[in-house]
C-alpha cells in the first residue's frame, strides 16, 4: 500500500481540486475536533487549511511521499502538529491516547477498514469521539451498481468506492451520533463515538438525500 500512495503522491493535489467544493462541510465537522486529535491519511495534508486554529493534532499516513508534500502545510498551522508515518491497520499508540479521531477520505483506502476501526476505537478514550467524511457505496441501485463497476478499477490503485463504511464502524463498536448527507448519499459527514449503538440510536440519512443527480459532487 506504501508503494501505491507514494507513487499517487505526485499527482494527489490535482486528482483532489474538488476538495475546493467540499471545504465548507469538512471545516463544519472538523470544528467537533477535541483534546488530543489523531487524523489518520493526512496524505498531503490538503485538509489542514480547514482545521480550527489552536488544537494539538497527530497527523499520520502510511506514505512518506504523501507526508514530505504535507510537511509544509503542518509547518504552517495555527496550532501544534506533528506527522508520522504509521498503519491505520496497526497503530503504535496506546489504548486510550486521545479525545478525537478524524478521517477525510480515508476508510476507501484501508485495505481491512474493520480492523483499522478496532484500531480506532481502542486509542480513543472512552466517550472519544471519531469523525468522519467519507465517501460510501450508494443505497440507490442505480448508483450503488455504477460504484461497484467503478471499484473494479479503482482498486487497483488501492481505492474502493463501494464501502459500507458506516456498517463498518459499528462492527468495531462505534456509536453513529449523527449521518449528514454532502451529497446524496455517496460522500457523508458522520460523528460517532466509543461505545455500543443501541435500538434507539441508530441515524439514518433523510430519504431526499438517496435520489439520483445529474450533478457530480
Amino acid at each position: 500500500m506504501s508503494t501505491v500512495w507514494d507513487f499517487r503522491a505526485r499527482f494527489y493535489d490535482v486528482c483532489e481540486a474538488s476538495d475546493l467544493r467540499r471545504g465548507s462541510s469538512k471545516k463544519a465537522l472538523f470544528r467537533d475536533m477535541r483534546g488530543r486529535i489523531l487524523f489518520v491519511g493526512v496524505g498531503t495534508g490538503m485538509d489542514i487549511p480547514h482545521f480550527p486554529a489552536g488544537r494539538t493534532i497527530v497527523g499520520i499516513d502510511i506514505s512518506e511521499k504523501m507526508l514530505r508534500k504535507a510537511r509544509p502545510r503542518a509547518r504552517a498551522y495555527s496550532g501544534r502538529m506533528v506527522l508520522l508515518r504509521a498503519d491505520a491497520q496497526n497503530l503504535k499508540f496506546p489504548d486510550n491516547s486521545f479525545d478525537t479521531l478524524v478521517t477525510s477520505c480515508t476508510m476507501c483506502s484501508v485495505p481491512d477498514p474493520v480492523r483499522a476501526f478496532r484500531e480506532y476505537h481502542r486509542v480513543l478514550r472512552p466517550g472519544g469521539r471519531l469523525l468522519m467524511f467519507e465517501h460510501v457505496r450508494s443505497r440507490n441501485c442505480l448508483l450503488g451498481l455504477s460504484l461497484d463497476m467503478m471499484t473494479l478499477w479503482t482498486r487497483l490503485s488501492g481505492t474502493e468506492m463501494n464501502r459500507d463504511t458506516v456498517s463498518n464502524a459499528r462492527t468495531a463498536g462505534f456509536r453513529i451520533t449523527s449521518i449528514a448527507s454532502v451529497f446524496l448519499d455517496i460522500i457523508l459527514s458522520v460523528r460517532a463515538t466509543k461505545g455500543a449503538t443501541t435500538q434507539n440510536e441508530s441515524p439514518t440519512l433523510p430519504s431526499n438525500s438517496v435520489h439520483p443527480s445529474p450533478f457530480t459532487p
